[in-house]
């Protein structure tokens, strides 16, 4: 009997080595768990219950518990490095089949798609067309897109200036671009047209002579005008009168690269008349060229955006987080990845940075939770463990060996 007991503790020492030593080799896996042996006695039992003076059976091992505290985050500068602040698990789909990681090592394929090391794709919410929205009840592979963002021609002019009360009208009329003289001031900037080319625009302002408070309002594209002026006038607070809505519709100018014409509206609502200096407050428009696609950025949220040259931004996915009841239930697949078990309940999905789960860092990855220290420490407890049972065996074999030599 004491054979079998000691045999039983030899077993439980040496499983829990093998933890300690998973534990250790893994302390630099990103995303690895550490586990922790969990101990139970053997107690035989009969129908008849258990006597006074019945003797344990020994040890076993009663689970291998994982340990699912936060793991140090280190910054890699790797935007497609991702790590999990907080609960939460990536989710990944290879060949039909879904698995759950916290190891954010992430890179695309030849195809575009967004994988981790053994080729299964990272989970997202699609965008819902259209809008800023994630269609939260299907799942889709991310996939970068490697042609060029489209152009996006020019509609609209937002201008903001200040044209000074106290200019007087130009020595010379007519107005012409050519002549400093014929206008008071002038901005530019660049518009776009169908096909994403970049066209200067001049805007320039002539004070009138006869009427207070008004100006006139010339345009240009490509050093060609576009209409014939627009007259603009002033309250006397220096707010802008007419036209009402501060808007100017120019007539459609067509450009000599083959693209759709230019139909552009100028809004001057925002441009006021104090004092004696001009100034440009504000001027944009709200087309762009074509955009080659220039870096990934993840929000904290997990909205993963591919970003272009242009300016633009394109909405890729919201990643589909997992949680679950029981997270010591999952099923450890290897390649630091878990999968859903009865026992770790059905997943609980969501977005990250909400109430139940943690914040994506994007260039970051969350490393093992590995302490070696506390390692080490087991594996000595473990060790002692292992030698006290082996010399538990080599007594009962010495008292074994007493009863046998007896005469």
């Amino acid at each position: 009997m004491s054979f079998n007991i000691a045999l039983t503790g030899l077993n439980a020492a040496s499983a829990d080595l093998a933890v300690t030593s998973n534990n250790i080799a893994n302390a630099n896996t990103v995303g690895f768990k550490e586990s922790r042996s969990q101990f139970a006695d053997f107690f035989l039992s009969n129908a008849y219950g258990v006597t006074d003076t019945a003797v344990g059976g020994g040890v076993r091992v009663a689970k291998v518990a994982q340990q699912f505290t936060q793991g140090a985050i280190s910054v890699t500068n790797n935007s497609l490095d991702l790590a999990v602040s907080g609960t939460g698990w990536f989710t990944l789909a290879k060949d039909g089949a879904v698995s759950y990681t916290r190891s954010g090592q992430f890179g695309t394929d030849r195809n575009g798609f967004i994988v981790n090391g053994s080729g299964a794709r990272l989970q997202a919410y699609p965008p819902v067309a259209g809008g800023t929205a994630f269609d939260t009840a299907s799942l889709s592979d991310i996939q970068l897109s490697t042609s060029d963002n489209p152009p996006n021609a020019t509609t609209l002019l937002n201008t903001g200036v200040n044209l000074p009360a106290e200019a007087t009208a130009p020595a010379t009329t007519p107005f012409s671009a050519s002549d400093p003289t014929s206008y008071n001031n002038t901005t530019s900037v660049t518009i776009y047209d169908s096909l994403g080319t970049g066209h200067p625009a001049n805007l320039y302002f002539v004070k009138s002579g006869t009427t207070a408070n008004e100006w006139t309002v010339h345009t240009r594209i490509d050093g060609t005008d576009v209409g014939t002026g627009t007259t603009v006038t002033f309250n006397a607070d220096g707010s802008l009168s007419t036209p009402t809505d501060g808007r100017i519709t120019l007539p459609a100018y067509a450009t000599a690269t083959g693209s759709s014409p230019v139909t552009m509206t100028v809004d001057l609502s925002n441009s006021t008349q104090y004092g004696n200096s001009f100034s440009v407050n504000s001027l944009t428009q709200d087309g762009y060229a074509t955009g080659r696609l220039s870096g990934i950025e993840v929000t904290q949220e997990g909205i993963v955006q591919a970003r272009f040259t242009n300016g633009q931004a394109t909405r890729l996915g919201k990643l589909a987080m997992a949680n679950f009841a029981n997270p010591q239930g999952l099923q450890q697949l290897g390649d630091t990845s878990w999968g859903e078990t009865y026992s770790s309940g059905p997943v609980i999905r969501g977005s990250a940075n909400t109430s139940n789960f943690g914040l994506i860092q994007s260039g970051a990855l969350e490393g093992s939770n590995v302490d070696i220290t506390k390692q080490l420490v087991n594996m000595i407890v473990a060790q002692r463990s292992f030698q006290a049972n082996a010399q538990m065996i080599s007594t009962t074999d010495q008292i074994t060996q007493t009863i046998i030599n007896i005469r």
